[in-house]
């Protein structure tokens, strides 16, 4: 048997969804090649012959990152980082020291290094930053393992 209908065709809805015009590419593309030739006029590594205005020392920005830069949020989070260890470490020092006869928690380079290897292993890196931070004291310039295991570490605050 045969029917006199036409066969039921579909509306496909992709033609309709994906309409990409060359005109919009064609002005994303320029706007693309735009912004990269201003920021290769700002790249000192570029060939451009355009060089960035330089900050001079005493200028407010110089030696600093460019403000919302990648630069600026690494650096950030080293010294959050930082701060965590300075602080995990007076919290070591706190945990096994002995207290002394001005009140001050104080601990030997030595057992210090032992305890704290297992923690980190830049221990002479933080404890330099937690004196220059005024949170330790100890003498000499330099701590090294062995030489310096007698040196008494105190903790400051």
């Amino acid at each position: 048997m045969e029917t006199d209908e036409a066969p039921v065709q579909h509306k496909d809805d992709r033609a309709e969804t994906c309409t990409v015009s060359v005109k919009g590419l064609t002005e994303n593309w320029q706007k693309w090649s735009n912004d990269h030739c201003e920021y290769q006029k700002q790249n000192p590594f570029s060939n451009g012959k355009v060089t960035p205005p330089q900050i001079q020392r005493g200028q407010e920005g110089y030696g600093r990152p460019l403000e919302g830069s990648k630069t600026e949020q690494r650096g950030k989070d080293a010294h959050s980082n930082i701060s965590r260890e300075v602080t995990e470490l007076c919290q070591v020092i706190k945990e096994i020291g002995e207290s002394g006869d001005d009140g001050r928690t104080s601990v030997r380079f030595g057992m210090l290094f032992e305890r704290y290897v297992t923690i980190s292993d830049k221990l002479v890196g933080v404890l330099l930053r937690a004196r220059k931070q005024g949170l330790v004291h100890f003498e000499g310039e330099m701590l090294w393992q062995g030489r310096d295991d007698e040196v008494l570490i105190t903790l400051l605050q």
